[in-house]
């Protein structure tokens, strides 16, 4: 696996100018994975110890920190984070918070799955940012409230041990614990702020629930579903073709750069598991001037299958919901979209259920990952 970079200490002061010129980051292989914390899914953060200078709700904020320098209030600078006091000792005499002092922060994920990989943000937090954080994860199904979760009762499992951190800084670490998870308990040592925060993994859906539903999207990311590879990522990500919802502007969709030869532009997806596909959605909406001009739909049954197309080649117009009926349902693990010749779409949904095979495979896998 490529070495995760560490960044530890303080960032310099802001100098004014672009405040992301000296922000540290990298590549992290773990990135392609979904965002199981994104709130599009349903994530939130659902309780705090403190949050006197920057509210908690602000970690999962889709869009990067902003920084304004001038941004007072009657509490003091106001920062794009979650920023709690400083901490002090029991008195006088030792003044300073003891070793085991911190702050945590509960994360409901939007959708339960396998993390890969875990993103602690402190962009602008240039000499206020925790000096470690510390992660931990659980499983618990339905809803449960803050004081069920730290009642003592909930397994919590280590991901991240107390580990220095950097300001200013995307902090990434690799998790290799295959285990499917509902929350997490972020805790930085012993205050500080923390501006965002990324938890990259696989879904792993309920199958009872998706057998209730019974016909369903299987190649939604919340049920299970993923984007493997795309021909042109140039403008935005292809997972977001199966994010929830319908897209609400331009951005919140796949759109590739223009095409100068005379091939197209397709991504390729993982399904829920083996499906039996009956109706499909393709949607254009807020692409007007850059959809794709035409769209076509193939579906492979495993990893070494055939190709075979469903939907042949179809005109799309902009900033439109294409619905078709499948006269014969297809039955696969894979599908593909393929644009002609570049362009974009908002929303790929492909209507259907699981196969007998597909529902075993989903179980076990959900048994052996503790769900």
């Amino acid at each position: 696996m490529t070495a995760i970079p560490s960044f530890t200490g303080d960032a310099n002061p802001y100098g004014g100018g672009d405040p992301y010129a000296d922000y540290r980051t990298a590549d992290f292989p773990f990135t392609q994975y979904a965002d199981l914390a994104a709130r599009q899914l349903g994530a939130g953060v659902i309780a705090a110890n403190d949050e006197f200078f920057a509210q908690r709700e602000n970690l999962l904020v889709p869009e990067r920190a902003e920084f304004d320098p001038e941004h007072f209030g009657h509490k003091g600078k106001i920062m794009d984070g979650w920023e709690t006091r400083r901490r002090r000792g029991a008195g006088a005499d030792h003044p300073w918070p003891t070793a085991e002092d911190h702050d945590w922060a509960l994360v409901r994920l939007g959708a339960p799955g396998v993390i890969r990989g875990i993103i602690v943000d402190t962009a602008h937090f240039r000499g206020n940012y925790p000096q470690a954080v510390s992660i931990e994860a659980a499983s618990v199904e339905g809803a449960p409230t803050p004081e069920e979760l730290l009642s003592g009762d909930v397994k919590w499992t280590t991901l991240v041990p107390r580990t220095a951190v950097g300001g200013h800084a995307a902090n990434g670490f690799a998790v290799d614990v295959e285990q499917r998870f509902t929350h997490l308990r972020v805790n930085q040592h012993p205050d500080g702020g923390i501006a965002r925060l990324r938890v990259h993994g696989d879904v792993v859906p309920d199958p009872k629930w998706l057998a209730t539903l019974g016909t369903f999207d299987v190649v939604a990311l919340e049920n299970g579903g993923r984007a493997e590879d795309a021909s042109n990522l140039f403008y935005s990500p292809a997972s977001n073709t199966i994010q929830p919802g319908r897209s609400r502007k331009m951005d919140d969709g796949w759109e590739t750069r223009r095409r100068r030869d005379q091939g197209n532009d397709w991504i390729s997806y993982g399904l829920a598991g083996q499906s039996q596909i009956r109706a499909l959605e393709i949607d254009t909406a807020y692409l007007k001037g850059n959809s794709a001009g035409w769209a076509s739909v193939s579906v492979r049954d495993g990893d070494d299958g055939q190709w075979v197309e469903v939907l042949p080649r179809t005109r799309l117009q902009p900033d439109t919901n294409h619905r078709f009926v499948l006269d014969t349902p297809a039955v696969g693990t894979h599908a593909r979209v393929d644009i002609y010749p570049d362009g974009g779409i908002s929303r790929l949904r492909l209507f259907g259920s699981l196969t007998d095979e597909g529902t075993t495979r989903l179980t076990a896998r959900h048994q052996e990952l503790g769900g």
